[in-house]
């Protein structure tokens, strides 16, 4: 079994991007926010929005539809912003995702989890590792870490 699936959550905050289902693990969810404007920063990358005073904290925020090649959309009333704890190699940061709508909490269990076909990835930038199927859903699972941590974006937390 490939690392990414041994290393499974047990329980994933469930998301909508573009009527695909998507999980976190839980235990990096700080708080999820109704959507509220960001402060823009000059010369970011396109996902970068820009920063969130988060109760003193500059956490920068990332429209998580173009980071993973979605097409954008407009905010509704569902969008939220997600924040995580992300470990990277400079420590733990803080980020706000920009999701559709936050689904909901599910359980999951070893051999509801599979790792990603090999070849419909771009290799090194494979966000999603693992995916899990509960019922008749699919869900995509994101590698946080992985994929903001070798962002050029993460500069903003440092």
């Amino acid at each position: 079994m490939s690392s990414a699936v041994s290393a499974a959550p047990a329980q994933i905050l469930t998301f909508h991007l573009d009527q695909q289902l998507f999980g976190v693990d839980i235990l990096r969810v700080r708080e999820i926010r109704g959507w509220t404007p960001v402060t823009p920063v000059p010369e970011t990358p396109p996902h970068v929005l820009g920063v969130l005073n988060l109760r003193g904290a500059i956490v920068p925020v990332i429209d998580l539809r173009t980071r993973l090649g979605l097409p954008a959309v407009a905010g509704t009333a569902t969008t939220v912003i997600v924040v995580l704890t992300v470990v990277g190699s400079q420590g733990r940061r803080d980020f706000g995702l920009v999701v559709d709508a936050v689904s909901d909490v599910s359980h999951l269990n070893q051999n509801d989890v599979q790792p990603t076909p090999s070849g419909i990835t771009l290799g090194d930038r494979n966000s999603v590792p693992a995916l899990a199927t509960l019922g008749e859903r699919m869900i995509l699972l994101l590698d946080i870490d992985g994929m903001l941590a070798a962002d050029e974006g993460v500069a903003l937390a440092a």
